[in-house]
């Protein structure tokens, strides 16, 4: 395997570095096609944040009638929300704050919940057959698992540095499971690509100077984009 980055380059020699490349020779069966109505700002998180939350959609059948939850509203929360949209779920946004409300709303959700807030959640007690969980900080997941219909999945893509505590008798009640998903195949992120194409969807992304780059990165740290930052690589031959 030849990684985008830091990886030996069998065909050029040296290393390879990632976006950082003014050019790359791959394989052709690693090559996927950009629907040509997209931003390309907007598609570079697509290949990561955007397959990552597509592809268990894709696997547990989300579609046209079904309820969805997705857990946090960063970089992979945003894009859950718009594929679930995308493809006619009843989309609900589980947060801490109560000032993504108006964001979550634009990007496609249906409904907001406080997670905080226990009166909230019962009311909403098995009655999802999805739910994403984007979050990589330490949170309880097993309120969310309440929330799961009889054969209700939910799917982890954040990951915790601490492991999560997890109760038995949440997922006996009700066949309920739980399961991870990371990114996905060629043909798969093929076809994420394609959907977005044909429901012109790109991530929301904040173009920066690659001069800005540790700025872009403290405000990270401090959550302040929204969603992800794209990088014009043109900037490079400013320096």
């Amino acid at each position: 395997m030849t990684l985008t980055y830091n990886s030996p380059d069998p065909y050029l020699g040296g290393v390879t570095y990632g976006g950082y490349s003014d050019s790359i020779v791959v394989k052709e069966h690693f090559v996927l096609h950009v629907p040509s109505n997209l931003s390309l700002a907007g598609v570079a998180p697509l290949l990561c944040a955007g397959i990552t939350t597509y592809s268990p959609m894709r696997h547990w059948g989300v579609t046209n009638g079904k309820k969805v939850g997705v857990v946090g509203l960063g970089g992979l929360g945003h894009m859950a929300v718009k594929f679930a949209h995308a493809l006619g779920a009843y989309v609900v946004v589980f947060t801490t704050s109560q000032n993504k409300k108006d964001d979550a709303v634009r990007l496609g959700a249906d409904e907001i919940i406080v997670s905080r807030d226990s009166d909230q959640m019962k009311k909403h007690a098995r009655s999802f057959d999805f739910i994403l969980d984007t979050v990589s900080a330490e949170h309880d997941i097993n309120a969310y698992i309440q929330l799961l219909r009889r054969d209700g999945n939910m799917t982890l893509v954040g990951a915790p540095a601490k492991p999560h505590a997890l109760s038995a008798f949440g997922l006996l009640f009700q066949r309920r499971s739980i399961s991870g998903s990371l990114i996905g195949g060629l043909a798969e992120t093929q076809e994420m690509l394609n959907f977005c194409g044909k429901h012109n969807i790109t991530a929301d992304v904040e173009v920066i100077p690659i001069q800005k780059a540790n700025e872009a990165y403290d405000r990270l740290l401090k959550s302040d984009v929204k969603y992800r930052f794209s990088i014009d690589m043109s900037s490079i031959k400013s320096e």
